[in-house]
């Protein structure tokens, strides 16, 4: 296995870590940190727009659904990069990648059924879900612009070469 590939796999890995890690807290300390960020993000707001008056709770809950799916947006780039990004067979390399960030999401929601104070969400498993599928959808078509990029530039050398 290449040095990059075996990079690749570990960083994903990592990555899988940390969502477990964060899905282990118990809701009490998943909440204070929800809310340190939520307050975070409130205040800078105040700063650009002194008007806006906000509902905390209500911006909360937009904070953590926002951090599902940016979370497991992220989880579905490392993936398909991990996955050999696109090329040949790219369609099957995207629907292992989208089935491995679905499954992930699955047991990370079932996972969260033992935690104090936690619940395991359906919505939550289609909010990780349409992340991962997007950070997959993206990667996809950036690797193919730059690829198609790359063909364009060795194109334009040999015709001048």
């Amino acid at each position: 296995m290449a040095k990059h590939k075996k990079l690749s796999l570990i960083v994903v890995v990592l990555w899988m870590a940390l969502i477990f890690s964060l899905s282990h807290q118990p809701a009490s300390k998943s909440s204070e940190m929800s809310s340190g960020i939520t307050k975070f993000v409130i205040e800078a707001a105040e700063q650009i727009l002194p008007v806006a008056e906000t509902d905390f709770d209500q911006f909360e809950h937009i904070v953590r659904k926002n951090a599902h799916f940016f979370i497991y947006l992220i989880l579905g780039i490392l993936v398909i990069h991990a996955s050999g990004g696109s090329g040949s067979h790219s369609f099957k390399r995207i629907g292992l990648a989208v089935s491995i960030c679905v499954l992930y999401a699955m047991s990370d929601e079932f996972h969260q059924l033992f935690i104090l104070g936690r619940s395991g969400e359906v919505r939550d498993v289609l909010i990780d879900s349409s992340g991962a599928s997007l950070g997959i959808i993206l990667y996809w078509f950036a690797s193919k612009m730059l690829r198609r990029n790359k063909q364009n530039v060795l194109h334009h050398e040999q015709v001048r070469g």
